[in-house]
């Protein structure tokens, strides 16, 4: 053993052994401690304080520290002491190399200290926060007694690289009831953290304290301050402070131009960059990036590119930040050739682009499902030496996802290195979305066995690839599973995917007992849900239903949006409360055309032509609304209801000169119906002959409706000849055509039907809402107990309705005619409203599948006048309104 150790001859000194060993002789034991071993360490007997102190700091100095480890060990088991500098040293060498391992069996030893003051503890939390170990230095940190400003900066200092920004709020509160203050090195940390999360409180706090502290000359301290007001959005006060500064360098003009950028403010963002110049300071590279993006950002593209230009010509290059922000926001615009246009250039001019200007290009492909594109982005990618980055991976499998290529996704997602969240919902729901749900569900498996298990977005891809392809039930069955699989609490999202299924698939009144139970499990229904079930709601029978979902968006503020608005007032109309359509319209400020045609057409709809009319004459005062080819149509339709054929005429023909609107096909039907309407069905045929475009189904239509109300049986078949020509298996045109060829007294013989085709002949049905309860009728249906009674009041109604009708004149119907066992659904629907009921109903609201015909009809009128109620009944192709004898349709259907 002697011959490895080194005499150091100073006999006054206690001894101790030094290490003179190589590290590599230093065995690491375990994970926890260093023992430094007598085999394979020299020692030499040695104590003075300034001896070890030089040692352990040379030690430091060269990043021996294993072997620093082993002296500390050797003077523990001396008795002997470190002082607390040498200690920090020997931390402060574990954060310069990173040396975790060798920082923990420091503190294992941290009792050698001789004393261990707030200093000593305040690298312990800075080693195990710069090291990564966050909850480390957090427990280190709370356990000391005594924490001077150094600690508190150097655990705000831990928070802020961790992105905690909130606890580096609290801790701000905390260090000032325990009387420290913040100088102004830590001051702009914490304005930093009170940015991040939007605390404007805290921020003028420490605003008040700077200024009580005479702080104000620090320019960084009040740049700082001067971001939390901009990234809270109170530009007020940001401004305030802005011009009240004595001094200002690029930093305070690049915070308040970004600060209006942020809130949307582009113009006055533009008035202080061009104030920059005015006061003599050149915009650098980062104040031309802040507009150029924000203008890309707001769709002002041209805006952008005349800037880029503009820069260029004060001699500043662009960067790959200048042009990645044009290319995302000619994306985002739907200029995908533009975008690309930019991207070569970019090339020629020589910079590169990064993982964000690939990915941006990628979305813009994934957006048009131009593979072609996508392909030449992907090629670009692989030649940068991007291809291997996780959010261009993510983008190309999303892209050739949309664009069909399955083969090519599930490539690029078998090659990445690392997969995210974002790689496997993307692999998802491109296989979703192709209908190969068995391939996404194995898929989806897998994942849950992966580093990266499902989300919320994945189950509900899963829930809506399920719903879209029919498998209500497996789709269901996700839903059930979301929370006790995933353990996962489903969203809004989720609960929109079941109910836009349905309702895609036509099962409306599933889509409502959705959303049913999303009420009763208290989630609150986002904007999209309200615009999905809306539609549902949009027939007579759910009128409650508008209003209580209009209450639901009143409470949540999502009728601040305009287009919810606009389909408040579509809904109500077609749910029978034309007045609540116009409260709602009323009540908008501003309004837009939409809001204005959604009344006007709710108007016609209820046969309401003066206020219609009314209505289009106060638009017409307002020169920022031009009414659309929609307005337009509906206006025809009014002056029809108003029997104002001239006005009608006018309208139309001189539409393209007054209007600026080409015709459609909409405008010749609207003008069939005014000319039929009015009994002109000569007039009718030959404008509809002398058409310029090809007659579609709905002109031949309205022509054969206003033969049939007119009784021009004749016309009625050459109408229906033509209906069957564009639709030869249209059962109902078929029917219709047999009875006006039978009035005529000719012989039709018509298509011949299979039995499954007439088996598909529809039934009259009709739905009647009745305390909170649907109640279904069908023709013919005798499965009802109470049905004896409901004909035998409709018999009486029978014989009073025949002494109050004159007009018995033979007509053509959509519906077969009533017999003894067969009585017309919407009379069981109202005989069972008044007879059902201890008090007549004031307002009864019914729908038909099926056209009225004259008999119900007329029955509907009396009842209305006889029993002093008010009906509303929508068939397929009107909405009756029945009130005091009389139809809001005035007997044209």
């Amino acid at each position: 053993m002697e011959k490895n150790l080194i005499i150091l001859h100073n006999k006054p000194w206690p001894s101790l052994l030094i290490p003179s060993h190589s590290p590599s002789q230093l065995e690491w034991q375990g994970s926890t401690r260093v023992h430094a071993s007598s085999n394979n360490v020299s020692m030499i007997k040695l104590s003075h304080p300034k001896l070890i102190d030089t040692q352990l700091n040379k030690l430091c100095v060269n990043g021996q520290l294993s072997e620093a480890v082993a002296i500390l060990d050797s003077l523990a088991q001396q008795g002997s002491e470190v002082r607390p500098m040498t200690f920090i040293n020997l931390l402060q060498a574990c954060i310069d190399r990173d040396c975790i391992w060798v920082g923990r069996e420091l503190h294992a030893r941290v009792g050698l200290v001789r004393k261990v003051d707030p200093f000593v503890e305040t690298k312990l939390v800075s080693m195990y926060a710069k090291c990564g170990l966050f909850e480390e230095a957090r427990k280190v940190f709370d356990e000391m007694r005594e924490r001077n400003l150094f600690t508190w900066s150097a655990m705000i200092g831990a928070c802020s690289r961790d992105l905690k920004w909130e606890e580096v709020v609290e801790l701000f509160y905390d260090m000032m009831e325990n009387g420290v203050l913040p100088d102004d090195f830590l001051l702009p940390k914490i304005l930093k953290a009170c940015g991040k999360c939007r605390d404007f409180e805290a921020g003028r706090l420490i605003h008040s304290m700077v200024i009580r502290r005479g702080r104000c000359s620090s320019l960084r301290v009040i740049n700082s301050i001067l971001a939390v007001y901009a990234k809270c959005g109170e530009m007020s006060y940001a401004e305030k402070l802005f011009r009240r500064m004595d001094e200002r360098s690029y930093v305070s003009w690049n915070v308040i131009i970004t600060g209006y950028c942020q809130k949307g403010e582009i113009e006055q963002a533009r008035k202080y960059f061009d104030a920059m110049q005015e006061e003599g300071i050149e915009p650098g590279l980062v104040t031309w990036n802040i507009l150029i993006a924000s203008y890309s950002q707001l769709g002002h593209c041209e805006i952008a590119i005349d800037l880029m230009r503009k820069m260029e010509s004060f001699r500043i290059t662009p960067d790959v930040y200048t042009w990645t922000s044009l290319i995302s926001g000619f994306t985002q615009k739907g200029r995908i050739n533009d975008a690309f246009e930019l991207l070569r250039e970019m090339f020629i001019v020589g910079v590169e682009p990064n993982s964000i200007t690939i990915a941006s290009a990628v979305s813009a492909c994934a957006s048009v499902k131009s593979l072609s594109m996508g392909l030449e982005v992907h090629s670009i990618a692989v030649k940068a030496g991007l291809v291997d980055d996780m959010i261009i991976g993510n983008s190309l499998i999303d892209m050739y996802a949309k664009g069909g290529n399955l083969e090519a996704a599930q490539r690029i997602f078998d090659e990445m290195l690392k997969r995210d969240v974002y790689s496997w919902n993307s692999i998802i729901g491109g296989y979703c979305q192709a209908g190969f749900c068995g391939k996404a569900h194995e898929l989806f498996l897998k994942m849950q066995e992966s580093d990266s298990p499902p989300n919320v977005v994945t189950w509900n891809v899963m829930i809506t690839g399920f719903m879209q392809n029919g498998a209500e039930d497996e789709a269901l069955d996700l839903f059930q599973r979301i929370e006790k699989d995933g353990n996962i609490k489903p969203n809004v999202a989720s609960w929109n995917s079941l109910i836009s299924g349905f309702l895609q698939s036509g099962q409306k009144e599933k889509a409502l007992q959705i959303f049913r139970r999303m009420q009763f499990s208290n989630m609150a229904p986002n904007l999209v849900t309200v615009l999905t079930i809306l539609p549902a709601c949009a027939n007579l029978v759910a009128a409650k239903k508008v209003k209580e979902i209009h209450c639901c968006a009143i409470r949540r503020n999502l009728v601040s949006e305009l287009y919810v608005s606009n389909t408040f007032i579509d809904n109500y109309t077609k749910s029978g409360n034309i007045m609540y359509s116009r409260r709602v319209f009323d009540g908008l400020s501003p309004k837009d055309i939409i809001s204005w045609n959604s009344l006007l057409s709710g108007y016609v709809l209820h046969g309401c032509s003066e206020s219609a009319l009314d209505l289009f004459d106060q638009m017409k005062k307002d020169d920022r609304l031009h009414p659309n080819r929609v307005t337009l149509a509906s206006i025809i339709s009014a002056y029809s209801h108003a029997g104002m054929v001239d006005k009608g005429k006018h309208t139309f023909s001189n539409m393209s000169e007054d209007f600026k609107i080409r015709l459609d096909l909409e405008h010749y039907s609207a003008m069939v119906y005014l000319l039929g309407r009015s009994g002109k069905l000569a007039e009718a045929l030959k404008f509809i002959l002398n058409m310029p475009v090809e007659p579609n189904f709905s002109v031949w239509a309205t022509f054969l409706t206003a033969c049939r109300i007119h009784r021009n049986f004749g016309m009625a078949i050459f109408a229906g000849e033509r209906l069957l020509e564009l639709d030869p298996e249209n059962i109902i045109t078929q029917h219709l055509l047999s009875q006006a060829y039978s009035l005529c007294g000719k012989s039709w013989e018509a298509p011949k039907m299979t039995k499954l085709e007439k088996e598909k002949f529809p039934v009259g049905q009709s739905w009647i809402e009745m305390n909170n309860m649907v109640h279904t009728f069908v023709v013919g249906d005798q499965s009802k107990p109470y049905l004896d009674k409901l004909h035998s009041w409709l018999k009486r109604v029978g014989v009073n309705v025949k002494a109050h009708i004159s007009d018995n004149a033979v007509c053509i119907e959509e519906e077969e005619k009533e017999d003894i066992g067969s009585v017309h659904s919407e009379k069981l629907a109202i005989a069972f409203a008044l007879i059902g009921t201890h008090h007549t109903p004031q307002i009864l609201r019914i729908v038909k599948n099926l056209r009225m015909c004259k008999d119900c009809h007329d029955t509907a009128k009396y009842i209305s006048s006889a029993y002093g109620c008010e009906i509303y009944l929508s068939d397929s192709n009107c909405l009756h309104h029945f009130k005091d004898g009389h139809c809001s349709c005035r007997d044209y259907w």
